[in-house]
């Protein structure tokens, strides 16, 4: 069985996520076999697995630092908000309904042996577990009955780490508020401190690290400085959106729907120089891009009112009619179409009309659809005639059925069956593949067709291998970690001799 350890966070957005893959990655280089684990997820950025299963992006990207493929079992719950109260509930990569979230508060501790059974499966198989939990151990309001925190510390008799966040202040305060909110045998699980996000000279921090210790009887086994490394967020606290990136010849807007998912697809278009790529929210910040992108949504209705209403969704077409190029992802692509139907109140309820861009109907369902698919762009022409038979591979996670008239987008293998997906309408196009720019060809030949649109002389764009950038981030963590961490002290805590 497994040895394990967990890291919980004084707060959302201490740095769990980062820590987590840091040392999974950490792990993986010393020789062990590692996998993450977090019980339950609240994200609109999920994945779909090779076996059709729904997970949320942190977990992947964990995976991925352990060089792992990523597997349902790492994170058996997903919570998908689709309001400011309810969520639609995944269980073990299958979505199961939406409930209220007070629904969900009091039926919890029914999934607790799906927790265990998930865990005990992947420990089974591997040297070591690295556990993640969710916002803070101390919200005791959420305490009763916890599945995520102290309670999923319980279940894997796992040693904890407890992180906080220096940067946006009061990290002192954090840490032993946190502590003492907690009951005594849940301070017993936390073994050890990490002080995250530092900038500065760690010596001004001597004394009060001496003192945290004092008052917590807890080490502190680490003081992590602010790493400028480019690696998945979670969605609800990526600063990424925020800011714009690059300061390219080429300008990528793509709209901050209030329920954006899955914006890791955009990824590729930031680690490009001639790319600016950034996140608007209204019509003002719109200004006159190259590519107006629509990204996925969990609500699709609700945010194209949204658009609807502040004058976002006029400023796109008035730009579409004039010609510039609009993708649609997933959500982003039902939006574009004539008439969105949601006869049984999947996300939304109601009927609405589209933004009339692409000749498509869709209709909400009781079924989703995750999942891999892979194929060949078809004859589009328009901007990104150039598109043509380039292979593209993704997965699709969706509740609605598209009816199309006209062309479509690409040919794609489905689990073993050929079908035509999304579709287009000259320089407005639309596909519910997501992952469609982790092509280097794709993303080369959008960027490519945009320069010749613009007049600029054409550039020979490097080639951008995903795979390989992620993974040079994954081992600039981890050095960074490895550097300012006590990681025989980790070892020691999880009962094991290290091989380094």
């Amino acid at each position: 069985m497994a040895k394990s350890i967990m890291i919980q966070g004084t707060m959302s957005g201490a740095g769990k996520s980062l820590t987590a893959g840091a040392l999974c990655r950490i792990f993986t280089q010393d020789g062990y076999r590692t996998a993450p684990f977090k019980s339950q997820n609240m994200a609109l950025n999920s994945y779909v697995t090779y076996d059709g299963f729904e997970m949320g992006r942190a977990q992947v990207m964990q995976a991925e630092a352990a060089m792992r493929e990523p597997d349902v079992r790492m994170n058996p719950i997903l919570l998908k908000p689709t309001s400011d109260v309810g969520s639609q509930v995944i269980i073990n990569g299958v979505p199961i309904g939406n409930m209220p979230a007070k629904e969900y508060f009091k039926r919890k501790i029914e999934y607790i042996p799906v927790i265990r059974k998930a865990y005990e499966s992947l420990a089974a198989e591997n040297d070591i577990i690295v556990i993640e939990g969710a916002g803070s151990p101390a919200e005791i309001n959420l305490k009763t009955n916890d599945i995520v925190n102290m309670g999923m510390a319980k279940i894997a008799s796992s040693p904890v780490l407890l992180v906080g966040d220096i940067d946006r202040g009061g990290v002192f305060a954090q840490l032993y508020g946190t502590t003492e909110l907690l009951d005594t045998d849940e301070k017993e699980f936390i073994k050890g401190l990490i002080i995250n996000k530092f900038r500065g000279d760690k010596s001004i921090l001597k004394s009060g690290l001496d003192i945290i210790e004092s008052l917590t009887d807890k080490p502190v086994l680490g003081v992590v400085p602010y790493a400028d490394v480019d690696i998945d967020e979670e969605d609800s606290l990526a600063e990424r959106l925020n800011v714009k990136t690059g300061n390219g010849v080429l300008d990528i807007a793509v709209i901050r729907l209030p329920h954006i998912s899955n914006f890791t697809d955009f990824t590729p278009f930031e680690c490009i120089g001639d790319v600016s790529l950034r996140y608007v929210k209204n019509e003002c910040e719109l200004g006159e891009p190259d590519l107006i992108i629509i990204p996925g949504t969990k609500n699709t209705i609700g945010d194209l009112l949204y658009i609807r209403q502040n004058g976002l969704e006029a400023a796109v077409i008035k730009r579409a009619e004039r010609g510039t190029a609009v993708i649609g992802i997933c959500g982003g692509y039902q939006m574009l179409g004539m008439e969105i139907y949601d006869p049984n109140c999947t996300e939304h309820g109601g009927r609405i009309r589209g933004m009339c861009l692409l000749d498509t109907r869709t209709v909400f369902g009781d079924t989703k659809k995750t999942v891999r698919a892979n194929g060949k762009i078809g004859d589009i022409g328009g901007v990104f005639k150039d598109l043509k038979d380039l292979p593209i591979e993704g997965y699709e996670i969706h509740m609605g059925e598209t009816e199309v008239h006209g062309k479509s987008f690409a040919d794609l293998n489905v689990c073993g069956s050929m079908a035509s997906d999304g579709a287009v309408n000259g320089n407005i196009y639309g596909t519910y593949v997501h992952g469609l720019f982790d092509s280097a060809a794709v993303t080369e030949t959008v960027i490519d067709s945009l320069m010749r649109e613009k007049g600029i002389e054409h550039k020979n764009i490097k080639s951008f291998d995903m795979k390989a950038y992620k993974d040079k981030q994954y081992n600039k963590l981890a050095d960074i970690v490895r550097a300012n961490i006590d990681m025989n002290k980790i070892y020691e805590i999880m009962g094991i001799t290290s091989k380094k």
